[in-house]
């Protein structure tokens, strides 16, 4: 399954990029409804870099999530893969382009849920209505972020 999520950010390419590699930019994306807790924040963007995320699911089960960085190209695109975690598979790109007006920021998410047959028939109401509330969520906080006075 793909989920993705655009928004025209006016600022340079670059500014939208280094937002990302704020030291302290993974806790400012965590919606504040989220029920997670960082265990291990990431020290950068660069492959091989790991975060370590415990998240609330079904308001009691307790899960890890570890994503590991696997594609790093600056200021263009960065990639995380979910190697720990409920899901069968998760790859998340941010990109990063040119636009007129600025930059497109743009995460596309490829992902196959759990529970396979039940969870792609679940995913539609269960899950990208949850990522698309979130990204919403993420794009507006690096928005302001970008386009305010540096």
């Amino acid at each position: 399954m793909k989920f993705v999520k655009e928004s025209v950010i006016r600022a340079a390419p670059e500014r939208v990029f280094a937002f990302h590699e704020l030291p302290d930019a993974f806790q400012r994306l965590m919606p504040p409804w989220e029920k997670a807790k960082v265990i291990q924040p990431p020290t950068s963007l660069k492959v091989g870099t790991r975060v370590i995320v415990e998240v609330t699911i079904l308001g009691f089960v307790k899960q890890k999530l570890i994503a590991e960085h696997t594609k790093y190209e600056p200021p263009r695109m960065f990639e995380d893969t979910l190697v720990q975690s409920p899901f069968k598979s998760w790859r998340h790109q941010h990109i990063v382009e040119q636009h007129k007006d600025g930059a497109i920021l743009r995460d596309e998410i490829e992902f196959e849920p759990p529970l396979g047959f039940l969870g792609r028939l679940a995913a539609p109401v269960a899950i990208l209505p949850k990522l698309k509330k979130m990204f919403e969520y993420r794009h507006e906080v690096t928005k302001k972020w970008c386009e305010s006075e540096a």
